[in-house]
Order: C-alpha cells, then structure tokens, then sequence
C-alpha cells in the first residue's frame, strides 16, 4: 500500500498495464452527453490516451467494453436503468480486464464502497483537475487503485476482523510473500524481480492467494492483508 501524491489517497497494486508504448484505450459510461463530451475534448488532446467509444448507461457500458476491449472505463455511478454498480458487476462477472475508474459528483462512502467492493478500480470527483483525472487513468492503466484514506478505512471497518482469518492459514510460505508485495503495491513484474520468479509464476501464486481467501481481486486481497497484519 502506497500513499498518492495527490489528495492523500491511496493506491493498491492491481494489474499492470500492457508497457508497450500504445495508447491507453479509453470507454467513457455517463448518461450525460454534456460530461461526456468534456471528456472527450480533454481526454483526446492527451498523447498517450485514445477514447474509443461513449455510451449512456449501464447496460450500454458494458456491451460497448465488451465490443470495444478498453484499457479504463470512465462510469458513472447514477444512471437510469442499469446503473453503474450494475455494470461493474457485470464486467466482474464476464470476467472482462478492463480498469474501471468512477467518475461521480457523490461523495457519500455508502454510494462510493459498494462501486469499490463491486470492482472498480478508484474513483474522482467530475470536478476533478483535469490533469488529475489523466493522472488517474494512467495510474488505474498502471495496476493501481485509488482509495481515498476515509472511504479505504470504510472498507476495512465494515469486514469483521475475524472474517477470513482462519483462511490465511492455508497460505503457503511463499503465498504469503507474495501477498505482503501486493499490500505494499507492488507489480507483478516487481514482485518477480523481488523474489526471484518469473511473472508468469507470480500470477499463479496471485490466483491462488484470491481463492484460498475467497476474494474476487487483488483489491481486496490487499485490503485483506492490511486487516490482518499480513504487511511488510
């Protein structure tokens, strides 16, 4: 776990982005045709970020991220009809790798944690700097999350603590190692590097820590390990 260097919030590794130098591919979900467009207008005047596509709502989000493969989803979280919680569940379940960013004007923790528990990557305000925002997008690209410290710390208090402490047991040595890199925001290609392994075993140990703990991401792994002390 790392601490951002703007605004205080915090970042947990995720998946990495692809570092070959292409644009980042961007899918803008927002029922505002206003917002969507300033989006754009911003967004294509970046160099390493191309807007692949728009869509209105939630169902929409997700049949043009699947048409479409982008890197980041820009979404909304209130839409009408299929909202964009709705649609994080979704891709979740589809199994889709896209990094999806909130972009919302609400602040309540009880709106935002359950777009964060439902797979979303982090969130920013729409009245974000504009540079931040392309911040953002680069930085959910990279395989971080961002949390901001408050809504981070609603996460943790909502899990009992003696919640899937007994599953940690079944970890092995190296599980565990690979467990604390990931809380300490670390890649896969870092954690390869760190232990003297190859990616393509770092993402077996990964997948193996998320079902011996029962968890979808590497989110909540990383929050699983903050709660239980499993941190370097």
């Amino acid at each position: 776990m790392a601490e951002d260097d703007k605004g205080g919030a915090q970042r947990f590794e995720g998946r990495a982005g692809a570092g070959d130098g292409r644009a980042i591919r961007v899918l803008l979900v927002d029922d505002h045709q206003v917002v969507r467009r300033g989006l754009r207008t911003f967004l294509e005047i970046q160099p390493d970020i191309e807007v692949v596509g728009e869509a209105s709502d939630g169902a929409e989000g997700v049949a043009r991220t699947e048409e479409l493969r982008p890197d980041v989803v820009l979404m909304d979280i209130k839409m009408p009809g299929s909202d964009g919680i709705e649609a994080l569940r979704k891709l979740r379940d589809l199994g889709n790798p896209a990094r999806v960013l909130i972009v919302t004007s609400f602040t309540e923790q009880r709106t935002v944690v359950p777009a964060l528990r439902a797979g979303a990557s982090g969130y920013v305000y729409k009245d974000v700097d504009p540079e931040a925002l392309a911040g953002a997008i680069r930085s959910v690209h990279a395989g971080h999350v961002l949390l901001q410290p408050e809504v981070a710390g609603a996460l943790l208090a909502q899990d009992d603590p003696a919640m899937g402490q007994g599953r940690g047991t079944s970890l092995t040595e190296r599980e565990r190692e690979v467990l604390t890199l990931i809380a300490d925001g670390r890649s896969n290609r870092e954690i390869a590097r760190a232990l003297v392994l190859s990616e393509k075993t770092v993402k077996t140990h990964v997948s193996n820590i998320l079902m011996k703990l029962d968890l979808s991401d590497r989110t909540q792994a990383a929050l699983w390990a903050v709660r239980h002390g499993v941190t370097g």
